[in-house]
């Protein structure tokens, strides 16, 4: 067997290992799922019906997908309090990535202008959060926003307030502990993008007499463009079905669609209309991916 026949199969295995993993891991499930969401709530377990029994010979499976409907899409579409779940955990995520696009562009463009040596030193205090178990830091956060906490008697200490103000259960709290727990993924693809421009570049535009001002939005911001498409999905994506932070942090009058099928499959025992409401949320969230890998591929052509 000659080398060249050798080292093919590594690359031929490793050429098509991306879309086993695809198929093994997402589309399987994802069937999985769809299945589900096609069917009818039932009393029973598993708590759906029908159930392909492949052994009961292709009649059975027959009827069994003649059974199938899509009467939870539509009970999706028709009922206000999806419809508003959809839009609130939209609204959040947008308003949210905003404002941590806000945050983190003016951190990430600092660390990228510090010297080498301290580029690593911010790089590990931008990461330090993690070391810290993601629920410990939401608790963290009750524990300084309540009545009598950390917040409030700092306020009413510096005489800013004449009394507790009441921050838990609100929005406030809840883009607070959103933008802390997902501001590092929105540093690190700005950092490593602006780390990695030639300061020439801003050299030249100024040396050609443009103002800083205009430096900044003509040379620095689109050049580190791929890394605010990456950041703004990295933190929009899991925002939209986001659980934890407004379950602990947010008021129970609005609920965001990650609460929707937490409820849906754990209270309510419906598994069929949480799993078309998953579906639903994964069709949403698809159109920014496809979007923003169209863009990149556009570039790449350009270049």
């Amino acid at each position: 067997m000659s080398a060249r026949r050798i080292f093919a199969r590594p690359a031929r295995f490793a050429a098509i290992a991306p879309y086993l993993w695809m198929a093994l891991f997402f589309l399987v499930p994802f069937g999985f799922v769809l299945k589900i969401s096609l069917s009818q709530t039932a009393i029973a377990q598993p708590p759906y019906e029908p159930v392909f029994d492949f052994t009961a010979g292709w009649a059975a499976i027959k009827a069994a997908f003649g059974a199938l409907s899509i009467e939870n899409f539509k009970l999706l579409v028709s009922d206000d309090l999806y419809v508003f779940a959809y839009v609130r955990s939209l609204t959040v995520a947008i308003t949210a990535t905003a404002i941590l696009l806000l945050i983190g562009y003016p951190i990430a463009y600092g660390m990228a202008r510090l010297p080498a040596r301290w580029q690593a030193v911010a790089m590990v205090l931008v990461i330090v959060p993690f070391w810290t178990s993601f629920l410990i830091r939401i608790y963290a956060w009750i524990n300084i926003l309540q009545h009598d906490g950390l917040l409030n008697q700092i306020l009413l200490a510096l005489h800013l307030v004449s009394q507790p103000v009441v921050w838990l259960s609100t929005d406030s709290a809840m883009y607070l502990g959103i933008v802390y727990s997902y501001l590092p993924f929105m540093i690190l693809p700005l950092y490593a993008t602006l780390a990695k421009m030639e300061p020439a570049l801003e050299e030249a535009a100024a040396d050609l007499g443009a103002p800083p001002g205009a430096v900044f939005w003509l040379v620095t911001f689109p050049l580190s463009l791929p890394g605010v498409g990456a950041g703004v999905l990295l933190c929009f994506i899991p925002i939209v079905g986001e659980f934890v932070i407004p379950d602990l942090l947010a008021g129970s009058n609005s609920l965001m669609i990650g609460q929707t099928l937490w409820l849906e499959f754990f209270t309510n025992k419906d598994w069929p209309v949480a799993s078309a409401a998953a579906i639903i949320l994964l069709i949403v969230l698809l159109a920014p991916l496809l979007l923003y890998e169209r863009v990149q591929r556009r570039q790449l052509e350009e270049r």
